[in-house]
């Protein structure tokens, strides 16, 4: 880690080793974020290093490129994560970085880190990380807290460790502005197809949705709230569910829109037409949400200023400053389209 001052000030790598008690290729690799490394051994010679003050020599010293970043989102193939990697990029250039991208690396749940790409990471002296949609292990964060890397949540699966900084959606109040919006068209029936269970976004629009039906005096009903997966096949599924109930809903607040198009799919098969006879509510205002038909109403989700944000927040992180908050929740707002109307009955 570099130190600050010149470069050759302070002890010698040999004289870390000594203090150590190690070979200077074992301390080699402690310095250069090399994994093949026994955790004790790693662990006297960071103190070591902390110990002796030792200023690590910058690379590329003589050309000085541009720093670099690396970007780890959940996949490449959908509109989100195009919505993020334009923010990234966006507050990346602004900044001068580089950013290396990748994807899917952290998708199995309590899966041990990458050993390839962190070496990686290491190894082409990147300064910093932002994770999107990552479910980190407690090894991940251990290694990403061991090198000494600062590092972004965007949109983060799970309740970050303490000290974590993560950027996020106000979800809870998008759950409610939707739910909101169908209460006052009338709506009592209200239904809601949500993500994981267990996932803090979908947790807090169901919580928001709860919350309107009670502020409105409308009550409660478990048999309305269903769980997918994010996926059009999921939601398609629940929606038939739904509709199977003895008395189905005339409103459905789905909290994402690639959930929306199994749901408008699933009210196609039965018939039903769109808001005529059940209206539909997303969330996350992606480009699907414009082009469907109808045009869904959904609650925009700021994707790219939560990924812009994010980067500002790493680069002052790589700066040596410290976030005044560990949380930052941008604002959600509704985008009324043509998928919402009265129930059919008023």
């Amino acid at each position: 880690m570099v130190r600050g001052g010149s470069a050759t000030a302070g002890p010698t790598l040999a004289v870390v080793a000594r203090e150590a008690g190690v070979s200077v290729p074992t301390a080699s690799k402690v310095v250069n974020g090399r994994e093949d490394v026994a955790p004790e051994t790693r662990r006297r010679v960071t103190e070591a290093l902390d110990r002796l003050g030792y200023v690590r020599r910058p690379r590329f010293e003589a050309s000085k490129p541009p720093r670099m970043v690396d970007l780890v989102v959940h996949s490449l193939d959908t509109s989100w994560s195009g919505a993020v990697l334009h923010g990234v990029e966006q507050a990346a250039h602004d900044a001068g970085l580089e950013v290396v991208v990748s994807a899917g690396l952290t998708r199995t749940r309590g899966a041990r880190p990458e050993r390839g790409w962190f070496d990686k990471l290491t190894a082409r002296g990147s300064a910093g990380a932002l994770f999107n949609l990552a479910e980190l292990s407690p090894s991940q964060y251990t290694w990403l807290a061991q090198h000494r890397i600062p590092f972004v949540l965007i949109d983060p699966v799970l309740e970050p460790p303490p000290g974590v900084v993560s950027v996020g959606a106000a979800n809870w109040q998008g759950g409610l502005a939707a739910t909101e919006h169908l209460l006052a068209l009338g709506h009592e029936r209200i239904a809601v197809i949500a993500g994981y269970r267990r996932k803090m976004c979908s947790s807090a629009r169901v919580a928001g949705y709860r919350s309107a039906l009670t502020a409105a005096g409308v009550a409660y009903r478990p048999e309305y709230v269903r769980h997918g997966n994010f996926v059009e096949v999921t939601a398609h599924r629940r929606m038939l569910q739904l509709l199977d109930l003895p008395e189905p809903p005339t409103a459905v607040f789905v909290c994402s829109d690639k959930m929306a198009l199994g749901v408008y799919e699933a009210l196609a098969e039965r018939g039903l037409r769109i808001p005529d006879d059940i209206s539909v509510v997303g969330f996350d205002d992606l480009p699907e949400a414009r082009w469907a038909t109808p045009g869904l109403t959904t609650v925009r989700q700021p994707l790219s200023e939560m990924a812009s944000t994010a980067m500002r927040l790493l680069v002052r992180m790589m700066d040596g400053e410290q976030p005044e908050g560990i949380r930052t929740e941008l604002s959600t707002r509704l985008v009324e389209r043509a998928s919402t109307g009265p129930p059919s009955s008023a």
